[in-house]
């Protein structure tokens, strides 16, 4: 019988919503495998998001809980997690495609001597036929992977599974015995975060990306009324990040973050398929550019082809008027 391990990313004491996909995902593997799953929750004082973990009906929350986990390093997180994968008796190993996954989990793979399918989108098949389908050539192509080693690592696309509901009963919480291995090939240095009132852009349910259509920090401003009234964190293409516009975690794309809002404006927005990879799968997109042939209409589920600096401010009044009537 196989068993999944699923890593927890946290922030702030608590779950990261996507970390709650891969538990989905992790559901879904372990039947098709006739397996069990667990959650594994490191890093330090992290008691409360052990607890909130323990909603989600896995077979036992790991808890690895040491100060020399205050803060991310790859080299000793790598370690502890397959260390942890061994203790556990996890022949897979799960996380959420994230910055931090996508740096932690190579690592994990290597330890274990185990295949990796990143980016995963859905499981196909059973047993010793299940596959993993991912992405390809910007989302252009899905490609249907086997995984031969006996043990394997996963990232998987957080927009493409539901985010796990409580099970009900409580998950029984057990603390590891691993010990924690500083390898003293790299210090943490510090951590200086972008501090916004807006949401994450990785979890809110609306989104207002912006493109070079709106060509400089003064024209970016347009966009705040716009995001004001949903309460919706705003995103940016690679082209507006690369010109200094806007800091890179707001970037929206294959090489920048995947989002799949309820809501999603695209505005100024060609869409170009390196961005459209990370939010095509957004429930509703709305798309304003003056050029009616580009790219983002053919996905868009509304369209207005119209100078975003004229149209954005109207459509802000029209919602505000809308909300007072």
């Amino acid at each position: 019988m196989a068993s999944v391990l699923v890593i927890a990313e946290t922030s702030g004491g608590r779950i990261r919503k996507a970390t709650l996909s891969a538990v989905a995902f992790a559901r879904q593997l372990a039947g098709k495998v006739g397996g069990d799953y667990s959650i594994a929750v490191l890093g330090s004082g992290v008691g409360a998001a052990a607890d909130q973990a323990a909603e989600y009906g896995a077979k036992t929350v790991w808890v690895l809980d040491s100060p020399a986990l205050a803060n991310y390093v790859a080299g000793p997180w790598a370690r502890a997690v397959a260390d942890l994968a061994g203790e556990a008796g996890a022949a897979y190993v799960a996380a959420a495609s994230s910055t931090f996954a996508r740096d932690l989990l190579p690592r994990v793979a290597a330890r274990m001597g185990a295949g990796m399918v990143t980016d995963v989108l859905a499981i196909a098949g059973d047993g010793a036929a299940v596959r993993f389908k991912r992405p390809m050539w910007a989302g252009n192509v899905v490609a249907t992977v086997e995984v031969r080693t006996p043990k394997a690592v996963f990232g998987v696309r957080a927009t493409d599974f539901e985010a796990a509901a409580p099970a009900g009963a409580k998950s029984p919480v057990r603390p590891a015995t691993v010990t924690v291995v500083d390898d003293g090939k790299a210090r943490f240095a510090g951590f200086a975060p972008t501090v916004s009132e807006r949401p994450d852009l990785g979890e809110a349910r609306v989104v207002v990306s912006g493109g070079r259509g709106l060509k400089d920090k003064d024209g970016w401003k347009v966009l705040e009324p716009l995001a004001d009234l949903f309460g919706a964190a705003i995103g940016a293409t690679r082209a507006v990040v690369d010109a200094g516009i806007v800091p890179n975690d707001l970037q929206v794309g294959q090489t920048g973050k995947v989002v799949a809002p309820g809501l999603y404006f695209a505005v100024g927005l060609s869409g170009a398929i390196q961005h459209v990879a990370g939010m095509k799968n957004s429930k509703v997109i709305v798309a304003i550019n003056k050029d009616p042939e580009a790219p983002i209409f053919s996905i868009a589920d509304y369209g207005l082809v119209a100078d975003a600096f004229k149209a954005v401010p109207e459509l802000v009044s029209e919602i505000r008027k809308a909300r007072a009537g």
